[in-house]
């Protein structure tokens, strides 16, 4: 991997004031596996839609409200998206932090960054990464209709919760002697294990 052969010079130079074991958990998630493996907790304008389908589905006073959350222009869809690393090392790995983008129909909708560092247990070992997502669908979408705009909303995870209409790209920044080297481009993440570039 062209990251792989970037880096190994920088953990040369490092290596004598480093633990080595600690840089090589750093470098060991080059080589980790990352997928979107559920939506839980999604809530529209603050209402649990957890598994609605259409505006049709809400009952009036949930109707009601949604429809007051568009009037006031602020409509924000919130909802946890759960990530899953899987690391094939025989050394445990760390991810010191990064950024990602989030898309939901092809569209573009929101991005940041994580700050949290993560680690990945070795030997196939799994760990479930919580990314918070919040977006005013009204600053996204603001040529939509009320009920085009709330509907989008809808139906974001199938019945088992898997993200069906939600894509992610993933940018990984390692930390090795204290200095942040920062993947070279986007992952994109799939429900399924298996780099998709």
């Amino acid at each position: 991997m062209r990251f792989l052969k970037t880096i190994i010079p920088v953990i040369l130079l490092l290596g004598f004031s480093s633990s080595c074991k600690t840089l090589m958990s750093y470098v060991n998630v080059v080589k980790c596996d990352f997928r979107m493996k559920s939506i839980t907790e999604t809530k529209l304008a603050g209402m649990n839609i957890q598994h609605v389908k259409s505006f049709s589905d809400l009952d009036l006073f949930q109707a009601g409200n949604l429809t007051k959350a568009y009037l006031s222009k602020d409509i924000p869809l919130e909802f946890l998206l759960n990530l899953e690393g899987k690391n094939p090392n025989t050394a445990e790995a760390t991810m010191a932090s990064f950024d990602w983008i989030l898309l939901i129909d092809d569209i573009q909708m929101v991005s940041g960054t994580n700050e949290q560092e993560y680690r990945i247990p070795a030997n196939g070992g799994t760990r479930t990464i919580p990314l918070k997502i919040s977006v005013n669908l009204l600053d996204v979408l603001n040529n939509e209709t009320k009920d085009a705009l709330l509907n989008f909303g809808f139906n974001l995870a199938d019945a088992g919760d898997k993200p069906t209409r939600v894509g992610l790209k993933l940018k990984p920044t390692l930390n090795v002697g204290g200095i942040p080297i920062t993947y070279p481009g986007y992952i994109n993440l799939g429900t399924e294990f298996g780099v998709q570039e």
